[in-house]
């Protein structure tokens, strides 16, 4: 994991992390835990990985350093093992953003099938720093993602979505290796990426059970585990920003993953809660010390190698879910514009229909995602970029009554975009709400800020399964409430669906 510095909190402090709703309910949890054939992840398998990871540090000068020899024959062992297994890798080069002589991403598809359009990500960095050889920090998240894809290739189980494995350079300098690869995606390929998991230091001496974003969508997959074998976790709020999922976040992509601590100290209510002495989670971190075996716990890392796996079965290789309710915007629905009558915009208001592309140092209003309508901020694109967008206050537009099933899990996806000039302010903003029996809740907000920001469709996803059995809506809102800004927005291809 990369040490936190100012840069750090920095580039934390604009990064738009997705709200989402309560956990799934424990009756869902329990179906989905019986119906699935989760494989174990060989423990023994993954140490093997780690001796090797080590004997690597050892032969190369002592460290796994991106710039290193011991990175590059990292790289070699780990290319090696995935394409013998079977995996359509590539050694993909940071061109820009990356420490001079870094080495290459290493990016692996699993070409057993499903939804090309769909594609659960795991990933963990694979440099170390130059004080040692990195063992926990992060040969334990490498060597358990080199685990469980092997596992992948082992079982081929049949896949509903397709299945990526990254094992990142340069994290260590600052997540240079995962920002490259997140930041050259095209808008489609972006929106093809469902969730990002990411595993970072997993096998601390002293460790807790923590998890990115732990109310997201992957995020309560993973809480599910741990619930299921009696262990409590906690939100990463130490790792928050300083690791590979940050780059994903920052792009729209839902993120998670497991951890189990760094350089913090372990409070009395954690030992209490997980054993262990008040100190360090990890003792070595960063330093010479950082070695295998002694600072592996095998239980630690034993339990996050199945968490990652159960992530994978149950998202990637479970029942296709059925879909409870959806709209492409082809045809009117009932939606509703300025439903509670407090919409205070003056122009840009949502309506559904064919929207003209607009541009103003760089696309701000883009074509519908599928098919020819969406739901968009004032369609037409007039004389300038800012005839149309949105002006003086808050637009918003509900949906339909919708019938939830009684049992989930359910879950709402759609895609949206949010484009805004560099005079726009953090009073600006897109959200997604959910209106049930209690009131509204937000399931995800993304600020505005005083930057240019191009439109580019994102996929979400966010659970439902709180309110099952109830009759809900999905309220749509966008503003340009703070002074007059260039502010554009859209949605498209809302679905909900039920497993």
């Amino acid at each position: 994991m990369r040490a936190c510095t100012a840069l750090v909190l920095t580039a934390v402090a604009v990064v738009a992390v997705p709200a989402t709703a309560p956990a799934t309910t424990a009756a869902a949890t329990a179906s989905v835990v019986s119906a699935m054939a989760v494989p174990d992840i060989s423990l023994t398998n993954t140490k093997a990985h780690l001796q090797q990871f080590q004997t690597i540090a050892t032969s190369n000068g002592g460290n796994r350093r991106a710039t290193s020899a011991g990175y590059t024959a990292s790289v070699t062992y780990v290319y090696n093992k995935l394409v013998a297994a079977g995996f359509t890798v590539t050694r993909q080069n940071c061109t820009s953003g990356c420490t001079s002589g870094a080495g290459p991403n290493v990016i692996a598809d699993w070409p057993g099938g499903g939804d090309p359009n769909s594609i659960y990500m795991f990933g963990a960095h694979l440099d170390g720093v130059s004080a040692g050889p990195g063992i926990n920090d992060n040969a334990s998240g490498s060597a358990t993602l080199l685990e469980i894809a092997l596992t992948l290739a082992a079982t081929n189980p049949s896949l509903t979505s397709r299945v990526r494995f990254a094992f990142w350079t340069d994290e260590e300098q600052g997540l240079n290796g995962s920002r490259f690869y997140a930041n050259t995606l095209s808008s489609t390929e972006r929106a093809k990426i469902k969730a990002y998991f990411n595993f970072d230091m997993v096998g601390s001496v002293n460790g807790g059970y923590f998890i990115n974003r732990i109310t997201s969508v992957p995020g309560q997959t993973l809480k599910a585990y741990y619930d299921s074998i009696g262990v409590p976790t906690e939100e990463n709020t130490e790792g928050a920003g300083r690791s590979d999922d940050a780059p994903f976040n920052a792009i729209g992509v839902q993120t998670s993953g497991v951890a189990a601590g760094a350089s913090r100290v372990k409070t009395a209510a954690q030992v209490t809660k997980w054993g262990g002495t008040q100190s360090a989670f990890d003792p070595c971190y960063h330093r010479a010390c950082d070695t295998y075996p002694s600072n592996i716990s095998d239980t630690v890392l034993n339990r996050a190698g199945d968490a990652a796996a159960y992530a994978l079965w149950t998202l990637a290789a479970g029942t296709p879910a059925t879909t409870v309710w959806s709209d492409t915007f082809e045809t009117a629905t009932g939606w509703t514009t300025n439903p509670a009558g407090t919409d205070t915009a003056t122009s840009g208001s949502w309506e559904r229909g064919v929207p003209q592309a607009t541009n103003s140092s760089g696309a701000k209003q883009l074509t519908a995602l599928s098919g020819t309508n969406d739901l968009v901020t004032g369609r037409l694109a007039g004389t300038s970029a800012g005839d149309h967008d949105i002006d003086g206050g808050t637009t918003s537009v509900r949906s339909p009554a919708i019938t939830l099933p009684t049992t989930g899990p359910l879950t709402l996806k759609l895609s949206w975009y949010l484009a805004h000039g560099s005079n726009a302010t953090s009073a600006d903003f897109f959200r997604v709400s959910v209106v049930h029996n209690g009131g509204t809740t937000a399931l995800f907000t993304q600020s505005a800020s005083a930057t240019n920001r191009n439109a580019a469709w994102t996929s979400g996803s966010w659970s439902l399964s709180s309110y099952a059995g109830q009759s809900i809506r999905i309220l749509i809102e966008a503003a340009d409430a703070g002074t007059a800004s260039l502010v554009e927005a859209a949605v498209d291809d809302v679905v909900i669906t039920q497993g």
